[in-house]
């Protein structure tokens, strides 16, 4: 076989495990990854009224690390929150980026006090270039793409979450 054709078999193979649903994100398929994550609402009090989100939250190391890679079917409404973050320690500056996200998102960096310390508005898929806090942050809220702006959400805002459910 040449290597042409051992690329293009392998490719066809990735895609076949990824249209059947098997294919996989750090050993676990991404449905499972769903369908296992905790899941909340966050709401964020802005000028222009009370937004809500159903959001996944990510509280591991692997979940925080994984984030919404490979994924497509983010919801309107829908998300991630990073909390605490980072997992482990106290508050720090994070740094994100978009690798392996298909999806533009919204990016809230959430003081420990639980206003909003920045917004990196609809950040590039697949980008590789960190998108940075500015000052310590104790969450991160992805939402889809243009949202924030949607909602008149700006820096300062607060945002609060009701513990987790399955």
């Amino acid at each position: 076989m040449t290597v042409r054709t051992r690329r293009w078999v392998g490719t066809a193979a990735l895609g076949a495990l990824a249209a059947c649903g098997g294919l996989s994100v750090h050993g676990t398929s991404a449905q499972t990854a769903r369908s296992t994550a905790a899941s909340t609402i966050v709401t964020i009090q802005s000028a222009t009224g009370s937004h809500r989100f159903r959001v996944e939250i990510a509280r591991t190391h692997a979940q925080q690390d994984r984030g919404l890679m490979f994924r497509t079917d983010i919801s309107p409404d829908g998300g991630m929150l990073f909390a605490p973050y980072p997992a482990e320690g106290p508050p720090r500056e994070a740094s994100f980026w978009m690798k392996n996200t298909p999806s533009p998102l919204d990016i809230l960096f959430i003081r420990p006090n639980g206003t909003i310390a920045a917004i990196a508005s609809n950040v590039a898929p697949f980008s590789e270039t960190p998108v940075k806090s500015g000052e310590p942050v104790s969450a991160v809220l992805e939402i889809s793409g243009g949202k924030a702006a949607q909602h008149g959400i700006r820096v300062g805002d607060k945002v609060r979450w009701a513990p987790a459910s399955r």
